[in-house]
């Protein structure tokens, strides 16, 4: 794990590390917005044999989701299975992360980095988060 847990939640992972963790049997929630998803891309868990489960954080215009604790319960996740929050560049996740773990779910962990990461030094997001890694992604459909 790249930083230890805090009493808030599990933890921070690389999205490599977060990768071999839905390998492992965790569940990977995106917090992004639908916007965010269909402009973007999205984490393509196929290859793994498993979904990935699309909740947002906040909606469009920064409002916060109401109901993304019943989405998060809705998911079927089992308490003591970990849970990998992933936003745009890591920031979002956290605050996912910690409602998690308050409502007795996880380990749940936060991918630094998220799916895009920060801005390089030319504005564009291409320096870090899952698609510079490498992961696998798509465009929805």
């Amino acid at each position: 794990m790249s930083t230890p847990p805090t009493n808030d939640y599990a933890g921070d992972v690389t999205p490599q590390e977060a990768w071999d963790m839905v390998r492992d049997g965790a569940l990977l929630v995106d917090v992004r917005t639908v916007g965010e998803w269909e402009q973007i891309g999205v984490p393509d868990t196929s290859s793994l044999e498993t979904e990935t489960h699309f909740i947002e954080w906040v909606r469009a215009g920064g409002v916060p989701n109401p109901e993304f604790a019943d989405q998060l319960s809705a998911t079927g996740v089992e308490p003591g299975t970990p849970i990998v929050f992933l936003c745009r560049s890591g920031q979002r996740s956290i605050g996912a992360a910690i409602t998690a773990t308050r409502l007795g779910l996880g380990p749940a962990y936060n991918v630094l980095e998220g799916f895009e990461g920060a801005p390089g030094t030319t504005g564009e997001r291409d320096i870090e988060g899952w698609k510079v890694a490498g992961l696998p992604w798509k465009m929805p459909v």
